[in-house]
């Protein structure tokens, strides 16, 4: 491999496994994500870079890649070029033949991190393998058809609940003045926390992902499971990626199909129907409001997936503030971030004030119901 006709001839590989993400835009640019999943290292490239990476298949010599790169990009590679990237790939282990880079195991990573007030706690010792089991189980349930049908059965619901917000309202201002139903219903939503948490998991297994890391996060008083899904930014389908994002407020609707199905069961007048009421009602809003595009929740992910788009929200705020500051500056980005960026910025201001307000009329309500307790 000394002389440039040697190189040349060299047909390299990745090592099998390296994750190649589909083109990410960050800022004005846009990227390529590299992950080697064994060691959990991960770094950006750009578009030329990833032409050339994503082709290192052991099957094509560097002069064919050469060729092809020339003529997609108007420019041929030397000997130095090549000799610096395969020296990159080789750094980092990414190579197949090279040496393996250490494995970055999850037993080595402390079980628990933080203090008494905040922290995390590693619940299971191999995640992956504890919701590869739980997603053979549950696969029959994964077909589309029992999908969608699920989805259909689901909008239904919340055109009921809909319908009926004002009596569900009824059921919650009672709620709260009503410590024991109160606490079952808090029991409840947690448990739905717990199964949105899985739902993420079991949904990157049927799709072709892995999970890191399934636990227990708490900033005092609130604690709720969490569920790293380690490669969902590499998987190719945009429709994955939005499946895995979404499974969680998706999970926490067919958490709430059994209550509601008692609930409509019950006689008028049935005090259970207050507490199933409040419940129907507040697990609405959990599994919807994870769907507003706002992070840090889920449908701030799904949208990013949907636009191609790697932090979406702090690369619009870089793009915002530099347009105040340099709208000549601003004007360099790519037609299409700009629209992007701006159309967030926009949007998440608009989402914020609806929050500020639905919160308010949660507060008056809260206000309401210590005043008068309807019987």
């Amino acid at each position: 491999m000394s002389s440039p006709a040697g190189l040349l001839e060299h047909r390299p590989a990745l090592r099998p496994g390296i994750l190649l993400s589909p083109p990410l835009l960050n800022g004005p640019t846009v990227v390529h994500l590299v992950k080697d999943p064994v060691s959990g290292a991960s770094f950006e490239i750009g578009p030329k870079e990833f032409f050339l990476v994503s082709r290192l298949d052991g099957t094509r010599t560097l002069a064919e890649i050469g060729v092809a790169y020339g003529e997609t990009f108007g420019r041929r590679l030397g000997e130095r070029n090549w000799q610096q990237l395969l020296t990159l790939l080789g750094t980092r282990r990414l190579l197949a033949g090279g040496p393996p880079p250490p494995e970055a195991k999850a037993a080595d990573r402390p079980q628990r991190t933080g203090n008494l007030l905040r922290g995390t706690l590693r619940l299971v010792a191999d995640a992956d393998a504890t919701t590869a089991r739980l997603h053979r189980f549950l696969r029959p349930a994964l077909h589309p058809a029992v999908l969608v049908l699920l989805l259909v059965v689901c909008l239904a619901m919340e055109g009921v609940l809909a319908a009926s917000a004002g009596e569900l309202v009824r059921s919650l201002r009672w709620l709260v003045t009503h410590p024991v139903p109160l606490l079952t219903v808090a029991t409840l939503l947690w448990l739905s926390t717990l199964l949105h948490e899985f739902a993420h998991g079991i949904a990157a297994r049927h799709v072709g992902g892995t999970v890191g890391e399934i636990g227990l996060r708490w900033r005092l008083p609130v604690a709720i499971m969490y569920c790293t899904v380690d490669n969902y930014r590499h998987l190719r389908s945009r429709r994955d990626q939005l499946a895995v994002a979404g499974a969680g407020a998706f999970a926490n609707l067919l958490f709430l199909l059994p209550f509601f199905g008692w609930w409509t069961a019950l006689a008028p007048g049935d005090a259970t129907g207050r507490v199933l009421g409040a419940l129907l009602l507040l697990g609405s809003a959990q599994a919807l409001v994870n769907l507003v595009p706002l992070p840090p929740l889920d449908g701030y992910t799904m949208l990013g997936h949907a636009l191609r788009v790697t932090r979406l929200a702090p690369a619009g705020s870089a793009y915002l503030r530099l347009r105040l500051r340099d709208r000549a500056a601003a004007a360099a980005y790519p037609v299409r971030a700009r629209r992007i960026y701006l159309g967030y910025a926009i949007g998440s201001a608009v989402l914020v004030l609806l929050a500020a307000c639905a919160l308010t009329a949660a507060v008056w309500y809260a206000v309401g119901a210590t005043s008068s307790s309807p019987s």
